[in-house]
């Protein structure tokens, strides 16, 4: 087990923390230069959406719980259900319906670039907001997000 792991969960700040319940379960520095993993549960309740989004990497998920239709940006929709998994390009628009009757819950790993955001919403704002490569998360352990956002860096 890496030693980066974030000892408590916590939940992401981005854009989708205001439409989803996210809690993020760890965050690693990966042997991809410049990449981080981050391993995220998400609930969607029924009838809930996660809007239109994309992430600087790949998503690799894996439904735990419930019926989740999964938009890909240029791919026929996927209805998936528990123990399905999915996985989404880098950079590519999606969207995430929680087709109900009850929350859905969706495991997601993420292999992002780690000076951007974890998320963005894609409508409306064409890209994320501007990357400074010359801001590293600094110290041996990883720091929530919430932490890395009051010291001024970007996660």
């Amino acid at each position: 087990m890496s030693s980066n792991r974030v000892a408590t969960p916590s939940q992401p700040v981005d854009a989708l923390s205001r439409t989803l319940s996210r809690t993020e379960l760890q965050r690693s520095r990966s042997s991809i230069p410049g990449r981080e993993i981050v391993q995220v549960l998400t609930e969607i309740q029924a009838g809930a959406e996660s809007g239109w989004h994309m992430h600087p990497g790949e998503e690799v998920g894996y439904i735990v719980a419930g019926t989740v239709q999964i938009t890909v940006d240029g791919q026929p929709t996927l209805t998936l259900r528990a123990g399905d998994p999915f996985l989404v390009p880098p950079r590519t628009p999606h969207n995430a319906l929680d087709v109900g009757p009850a929350t859905g819950q969706v495991l997601s790993t993420y292999i992002v670039d780690r000076w951007e955001p974890l998320a963005w919403f894609t409508r409306g704002t064409a890209r994320p907001p501007a990357r400074d490569t010359n801001r590293e998360v600094r110290g041996g352990a990883a720091r929530t997000t919430d932490q890395v956002h009051r010291n001024g860096e970007h996660a």
